[in-house]
């Protein structure tokens, strides 16, 4: 009788007399991300630590999560704002800003793409959500998973989990929501627009450049300061050429350690009694919403520029204004061969898209001023 209360007593002690369908929900979402990354190769660098975070804390009595368990520390650096401001110096020692240099004008663009994260923000306020809320859903709109993620920890960090999946989702499926709504937005004529070749930036413009735009932006928007400042460090390690250590651990080393911690405690946001309610549901859904109308806003506005110069714009490349780099530039690239295989955009696609990195920072920076 002794031994079998022992038997008792040690299986009541275990996680799977505490598991509940929730838990097993949640774990089969978790093997969901994984697979996601591992085999069908979206964002593998952060699905697959989102998902493996996301398993653990779903695993009960563990302890991870507990105030002083190891991942409470891994979301130190979420809590904080320290990560993504690192991921954003990694981007820039990363980032050629020489096609947005050589021509200045598409900035407009990676501008006009974040108008899916307003938009998205006065619908999810129409739908109850609080101001917070409905700013840190239209981030989502700016295709950037590190600002998305900046954000929603300051504003609404119990939707943390639902928006950082929604982001780093709809960033991987860039290939295939984009072109439809490139299409419907375009003619076959404003297709099969050749641009003039990209020239080179001086090496003195690139070099001034990380140093004008981080002083003016943060003057103008002060809370952009700390994901533009990294970012345009960052910049300015790859382009002064004479940083080139501080530039490869940024880009590698720094870059990779901080992308298993993000990723690891963005999963741990996904517990089932955070992640399984409807609110999750209708941020999917207005993230969607979101990512397409920045697609759609930023053609929209290359169909005026395509205007304005007389033909001289393709207005497929406002869809590379929102800030999945250089994914969306790609897509402009396929999409734009697939009409005339000797029409290379890719480089004048690389400035919008490059824009709305910076354009996705100083909106966030925006929503936060806002938001006190």
């Amino acid at each position: 009788m002794e031994f079998l209360d022992l038997i008792t007593g040690f299986f009541a002690g275990t996680g799977f007399a505490n598991l509940t369908w929730q838990y097993l929900v949640m774990i089969g979402m978790g093997c969901l991300l994984l697979y996601l990354g591992i085999v069908r190769g979206f964002e593998p660098l952060l699905l697959v630590p989102i998902g493996f975070g996301c398993i653990l804390c779903n695993l009960p009595i563990t302890g991870l999560m507990d105030e002083g368990g190891l991942i409470s520390y891994f979301y130190f650096g979420i809590e904080h704002g320290i990560f993504p401001p690192l991921i954003f110096l990694g981007i820039g020692a990363m980032t050629d800003f020489g096609p947005l240099l050589a021509n200045p004008v598409t900035f407009l663009l990676g501008a006009a793409a974040q108008l899916g994260i307003f938009v998205t923000l006065i619908g999810a306020k129409a739908m109850g959500f609080t101001f917070c809320e409905a700013a840190s859903i239209g981030i989502i709109g700016g295709a950037d998973g590190p600002t998305a993620i900046f954000l929603t920890s300051k504003l609404a960090p119990h939707l943390l989990g639902s928006i950082a999946v929604a982001a780093y989702s709809y960033m991987a499926l860039v290939p295939f929501i984009q072109p439809p709504i490139i299409k419907a937005l375009t003619s076959k004529k404003d297709r099969m627009i050749h641009m003039t070749e990209v020239k080179p930036a001086s090496k003195q413009a690139r070099i001034l450049f990380p140093i004008i735009v981080c002083v003016v932006a943060s003057l103008l928007v002060p809370d952009s300061a700390s994901l533009l400042g990294m970012l345009m460090l960052g910049n300015l390690f790859k382009e002064c050429g004479c940083t080139e250590r501080l530039t490869k651990t940024a880009g590698n080393e720094l870059m990779n350690i901080v992308t298993i911690f993000l990723g690891v405690a963005v999963g741990s946001k996904m517990s089932a009694d955070h992640f399984l309610t409807f609110a999750t549901l209708k941020i999917i859904i207005m993230g969607m919403v979101a990512f397409c109308m920045g697609t759609a806003g930023g053609v929209l506005f290359g169909q005026v520029l395509k205007i304005v110069t007389k033909g001289k714009v393709n207005p497929m490349i406002g869809a590379a204004g929102v800030s999945a780099v250089p994914m969306a530039a790609r897509v402009v690239q396929k999409v734009g061969q697939k009409e005339d295989p000797s029409n290379f955009l890719l480089m004048n696609a690389m400035g919008p898209n490059v824009a709305g990195v910076i354009g996705s920072a100083v909106a966030a920076g925006i929503l936060l001023s806002l938001a006190k």
